[in-house]
């Protein structure tokens, strides 16, 4: 099976967005948690941006050896000479070098033509191959690039010697179907290079991050460059527990593996919440504190029976310590049951029966019944029982 590269930019486009900004000893943290993870490249800032973001790069280039160590550049010289500073400590540096590509672009925020694009981006990925072996364009704004255009771009590129391309949906406008095309048509015209990878950035502003980077892994694509959380510029960029998971899950309609190891997933999410302070939204795809909790009895019942009756991968194969049965007025008698038991109570039909009246009771005013509500309730409903009996049921609690 082919495999998808999975290229974290967490430390690099997940900290320019507000709020996650990180200090030089949380970035290396961070990185170190990634290398765990299994990331195949990682992306530890932006040098030319500040000293210490420079500094930060270096350090983490120091501190992790297992994984190659990226930063970005602008296509001008004092960029590159930036970037190529900061990984001058990396055991395997990659240098990325990007400039935008789109007409809006060029004009607007660039004052360029194309043809002094196409020279700017020959000439700085010539100065970087001098110094680092393995150098890696992006045509910012690729998504709005003219297609003639942009494939030109990519061939000049490779031809200065750059072995990643990396196509990215900056703005988050691409739709699926117009992502994969994008790089089939630029696949064709290079002809499928050896030694070449395409690779695929995508940000969420219509919230397609995860399913156009999807797009591109079957149009081809054998990078995909994300971040933990989804974090990133406005929306946020693809998220990476959301398109490893659904490459391990779909594999056999993917055809690709990743060197992800799912069971880290939860634990690098935590962390990254922790150094931010920015939580996961409860609804979140894979890591979010509702992604493994059930409340509906139609589906607690399910969950009882089989697992797979409502989920798709287990919750430890994510690195998520249990599922949980939410009790509320929508939950079942079952799924009451079964946490009566883990509280160390085992009620009699008409216990239950009484138990569960009062659950929904309560859950109609709070909401939602915590496990010391329901811990009253059962003391509450059991404590009628005879003494022997009650007295067996405290000793399990």
């Amino acid at each position: 099976m082919d495999s998808v590269r999975i290229f974290d930019t967490t430390l690099r486009d997940g900290e320019q967005s507000p709020g996650f900004s990180m200090n030089t000893e949380e970035k290396i943290r961070m990185a170190r948690q990634l290398a765990a993870l299994g990331v195949d490249i990682i992306e530890a800032g932006f040098p030319i941006s500040s000293r210490g973001d420079l500094d930060a790069v270096q350090q983490v280039a120091r501190e992790v050896r297992t994984v190659p160590i990226a930063a970005l550049a602008r296509a001008k010289q004092q960029d590159v000479n930036a970037a190529i500073e900061a990984l001058e400590p990396a055991a395997a540096p990659r240098l990325h070098i990007f400039l935008a590509t789109s007409d809006l672009h060029l004009r607007v925020k660039l004052n360029m033509t194309r043809e002094q694009a196409l020279e700017a981006i020959s000439s700085m990925i010539r100065l970087g191959r001098n110094s680092v072996g393995e150098v890696e364009f992006s045509a910012e704004d690729a998504g709005r690039t003219d297609i003639g255009f942009l494939c030109q771009v990519c061939q000049v590129a490779v031809d200065a010697g750059a072995t990643i391309l990396n196509l990215p949906d900056t703005v988050g406008y691409a739709v699926p179907d117009e992502y994969g095309a994008m790089f089939e048509q630029v696949r064709a015209h290079l002809d499928d290079p050896q030694g070449i990878t395409l690779s695929a950035h995508c940000h969420d502003d219509l919230g397609l991050a995860v399913a156009n980077s999807l797009a591109a892994v079957r149009a081809g694509v054998r990078q995909i460059e994300c971040t933990v959380n989804g974090i990133g510029e406005r929306a946020g960029n693809a998220a990476l527990e959301e398109i490893a998971v659904a490459l391990a899950v779909r594999k056999e309609s993917f055809g690709v593996t990743t060197n992800i190891k799912l069971e880290e997933l939860f634990r690098s999410s935590r962390m990254l919440t922790e150094i931010t302070g920015a939580v996961v939204a409860p609804n979140k795809a894979v890591v979010g504190a509702n992604a493994f909790a059930h409340e509906a009895g139609i589906h607690q019942d399910g969950i009882i029976k089989n697992p797979l009756t409502y989920e798709i991968m287990s919750p430890e194969s994510v690195g998520v310590p249990s599922r949980s049965f939410v009790l509320g007025k929508h939950s079942g008698r079952n799924a009451l049951k079964v946490s009566l038991r883990t509280l160390g109570y085992e009620p009699s039909d008409e216990e239950l029966a009484e138990c569960y009246k009062r659950v929904t009771t309560l859950a109609d005013e709070a909401k939602q019944v915590r496990p010391r509500d329901l811990v009253a309730i059962a003391h509450e409903v059991m404590r009628r029982r005879p003494a022997a009996v009650a007295a067996e049921a405290s000793s399990a609690v």
